[in-house]
C-alpha cells in the first residue's frame, strides 16, 4: 500500500489546478465539494463551476478563506493568487 501512495504521488500532475482539484473536497468541505469544481487555471487564479449562482456567490464571499486554506494544503511552489466561482454545470 505504501509503495502505491508513493507511486500515486509520482505519477499525480504537478500542475496548480491538479493540486487543487485533489485537495478541493478536504479544503472545501464535503458539502461544498458536492456542488463545486475547480476546472481550470490561469497565471494562479482557479475557476470554480458551481452548481448555481447562489453557490457561486455564496463561495466568493468565502475566496480569501478558501484560498489561504488551498496555499496551505496545496499550492506549492505556485500559490493560489485568485479563485474565481461562475455558476454552470
Amino acid at each position: 500500500a505504501d509503495a502505491l501512495i508513493r507511486l500515486r504521488s509520482d505519477l499525480a500532475p504537478a500542475s496548480l489546478l491538479a493540486r487543487v482539484q485533489e485537495a478541493w473536497a478536504q479544503v472545501a468541505g464535503p458539502d461544498i465539494a458536492r456542488h463545486s469544481e475547480p476546472v481550470a487555471e490561469r497565471g494562479g487564479g482557479i475557476t470554480v463551476r458551481c452548481d448555481s449562482a447562489v453557490w457561486a456567490a455564496e463561495l466568493a464571499a468565502m475566496s480569501g478563506d478558501l484560498a489561504d486554506r488551498l496555499n496551505h494544503v496545496a499550492s506549492g511552489e505556485r500559490p493560489v493568487r485568485e479563485l474565481r466561482f461562475r455558476a454552470g454545470r
